[in-house]
């Protein structure tokens, strides 16, 4: 990184996802878990452009390099309705604390108010302290009730 960073917040688009999928890689190495992401970059970037996505991303570019990512989909719960699940919010290490995963948070909320979103929702590792301490500079209700629950891939085939 050299000088002041010049931030700016987009959609990504088809052309990005290769920079965002390698920060989704760097997020597993940070979250002890390297060898966990097992979706290959073809099927990432398909399933990313189409007809109907799976996923959205917007991102956090600095001189046309992708720094930070939020990825998101939509879902519907039965008692909350309409909802958009966070499932990555990544900065890269030399960009963090300089409010660039403000900017990306931001930015996901502004949509869940113009799409009028009942509910934004994500998980947190119960260790990453720097990440929970961000998420309660928002109004957000930490819910210690619910156990995530995963059925793997192995299964489904």
């Amino acid at each position: 990184m050299t000088g002041q960073p010049q931030i700016s917040i987009r959609k990504a688009d088809a052309d990005d996802l290769v920079q965002v999928y390698a920060l989704i890689r760097e997020l597993a190495v940070f979250e002890n878990a390297p060898d966990e992401p097992s979706n290959p970059l073809k099927k990432f970037m398909e399933e990313g452009t189409c007809k109907n996505p799976r996923f959205q991303v917007i991102v956090a570019e600095d001189k046309g390099e992708i720094i930070g990512i939020a990825l998101y989909y939509y879902g519907y719960s039965t008692w909350k309705g309409s909802m958009i699940y966070l499932d990555d919010l990544v900065v890269k290490e030399s960009y963090r604390r300089q409010g660039i995963g403000k900017l990306l948070l931001d930015e996901l909320i502004a949509i869940a108010k113009e799409e009028n979103i009942n509910q934004v929702r994500w998980h947190v590792l119960d260790w990453n302290e720097n990440a929970i301490q961000f998420y309660k500079k928002y109004p957000v209700t930490f819910d210690d009730s619910w156990i995530t629950v995963k059925l793997e891939k192995e299964f489904l085939r």
